[in-house]
């Protein structure tokens, strides 16, 4: 059984969501606040974190970022906030999905099932390519660069595989998004530029004569290779 951290100072919301998730066959762990929510991800690291931003002690982004100094756990925030700005600074950090409230439950459910689900969607029965110095291991869901293992967020990862199966194709944002973030996605189409933001810096050591992660202006962005 997966196990979700919920992190929400409301109990009557952290009540609500983990009966809502434990409908749904998840286990649940509970922190009312961000130091609570570091020891237990570091006693249990969970399957997915539903992770509110107004904490005391420490504050949402904080646990984000010190979450993604040593993991890829998927995390979705939950948070009152709902402008722009906020939701862009989330997706920036590493957030894998972005929730405002008052959110339905049902919904909730509904996105952890969806992020838990994509790192593995993008399997064809591939198993492992090398493009130069970059290897990727489509079935494990593994990447090296260097012999040395390339540490990225699931949806960053979900992204790299999805564009490194069809190399030298060209995707629009909005393609991306409906491929990789899910037809339910609700979000700015700049999380795909923060993601292959990230990709790029990961793969920062990539040869450019062996391979690029290309954006080709007004069109999208490819996986190019020398064919």
């Amino acid at each position: 059984m997966k196990t979700i951290l919920v992190v929400e100072d409301e109990p009557a919301i952290a009540r609500v969501l983990s009966a809502y998730l434990r409908k749904a066959q998840f286990g649940v762990a509970i922190a009312a606040d961000g130091r609570q929510a570091l020891d237990s991800f570091a006693k249990a690291p969970p399957a997915l974190v539903l992770l509110d931003v107004m904490l005391p002690h420490v504050d949402g982004w904080e646990v984000l970022r010190r979450i993604r100094e040593t993991s890829s756990c998927p995390v979705i925030m939950l948070t009152a906030r709902s402008e722009i700005n906020d939701r862009l600074n989330g997706l920036n950090q590493g957030a894998d999905d972005y929730m405002p409230k008052p959110f339905v439950p049902e919904e909730v459910v509904a996105r952890v099932q969806a992020v838990l689900r994509r790192p593995s969607q993008w399997t064809d029965g591939v198993r492992q390519r090398r493009f130069g110095r970059l290897g990727i291991d489509f079935q494990a869901q593994h990447v090296t660069l260097n012999g040395v293992q390339v540490t990225l967020m699931p949806r960053d990862l979900a992204l790299l595989l999805f564009l490194a199966e069809r190399p030298n194709r060209t995707f629009t944002r909005d393609q991306l998004l409906e491929h990789v973030w899910g037809a339910d996605y609700e979000g700015s189409d700049r999380a795909v530029d923060l993601s292959i933001k990230r990709i790029r810096q990961a793969l920062s050591h990539w040869p450019a004569e062996e391979g690029d992660i290309r954006t080709l202006r007004g069109t999208g962005y490819q996986f190019w290779i020398e064919a």
